[in-house]
């Protein structure tokens, strides 16, 4: 596994990623139409031209596996990450979470899962994240309204 700058290239396999039903229900906040590229264009084009955005490409074997990120969010910097679900239980975004952390070393830091979201949240809890509150959103994914955590890096 390793990360890398994002090239345009990728994002086709970001798309084809966002498109597998199940990882959208993991993911739960997703877009409401996954499957409108237009709209993922234009998402992922303010991610790749906000300078207060930090994007790598997880690259494992030589194919794109996913991507993460950080991002500003109600005052803290915050990690998401997106890995095809070939790609779940082989280590992959355990490895890449920890890189991506030894790259960007700006503490605290957050994320937020939703709490059915088992295989994130002990990604999250064994890089040392811990719970600093709950919240309820809409998942797009799911059409309804799901308890995410939040959690914290200090």
């Amino acid at each position: 596994m390793k990360l890398r700058p994002v090239q345009p290239a990728d994002l086709d396999r970001f798309f084809e990623h966002q498109q597998d039903p199940e990882a959208n229900i993991m993911a739960a906040f997703t877009a409401r139409n996954p499957s409108d590229r237009g709209v993922f264009d234009l998402h992922w084009g303010m991610i790749l031209n906000d300078p207060s955005v930090i994007v790598r490409t997880i690259e494992h074997e030589g194919e794109v596996a996913g991507s993460v990120l950080i991002y500003p969010h109600e005052g803290y910097p915050e990690i998401s990450y997106w890995t095809a679900r070939k790609y779940w239980g082989q280590g992959v975004t355990t490895s890449a979470v920890d890189a991506f952390l030894a790259e960007y070393t700006t503490r605290p830091i957050r994320a937020r899962v939703v709490t059915d979201n088992i295989g994130s949240i002990k990604v999250l809890e064994r890089r040392g994240f811990t719970v600093v509150g709950e919240v309820n959103g809409f998942s797009n994914a799911r059409a309804t309204v799901v308890k995410e955590q939040i959690m914290e890096l200090g």
